[in-house]
């Protein structure tokens, strides 16, 4: 791959992957991730994994960084209904849906503030893993 084609956010080596963040590192992660703008990115996640799950009534989540350099959060649990605004509806495993939220927070977030690049790059970060993930189907159904 010549340089002019090298996309930062891309990894060409290898697809990006996900490690659960230990007990003792949560609080510095969403700091880590988004610097100043940690609060605003915490609270759209679980405002639109209440819009995209009514059934959703909150809960412990785990979080995960990426290989890639992205993030995301998850609600534990097995099983939830989303209902997308696109039309899209079905059930997704805890993880999938808290890829789904943290798609839509950094999309919506991204446009309300232009100027932190951070938020864009972690959609796109978070975008790439989601293409491998095993419900990848479902979420860019959700997500389109």
């Amino acid at each position: 791959m010549d340089a002019a084609n090298h996309n930062p956010l891309c990894s060409a080596e290898t697809d990006p992957s996900a490690t659960k963040v230990p007990e003792g590192y949560r609080l510095a992660f969403l700091p880590r991730h988004f610097g100043p703008l940690f609060m605003q990115v915490e609270s759209s996640i679980y405002e639109h994994m209440r819009d995209l799950c009514p059934g959703y009534t909150g809960g412990y989540w785990e979080f995960f960084d990426l290989s890639n350099g992205g993030c995301y959060m998850a609600p534990a649990g097995e099983a939830f209904e989303i209902q997308a605004p696109n039309g899209h509806s079905g059930t997704v495993s805890g993880d999938a849906a808290g890829i789904i939220a943290t798609l839509y927070a950094l999309s919506h977030l991204a446009f309300r503030f232009e100027d932190a690049t951070v938020l864009s790059d972690r959609f796109h970060q978070l975008r790439e893993f989601a293409m491998e993930h095993r419900e990848a189907v479902m979420i860019f159904e959700a997500i389109d």
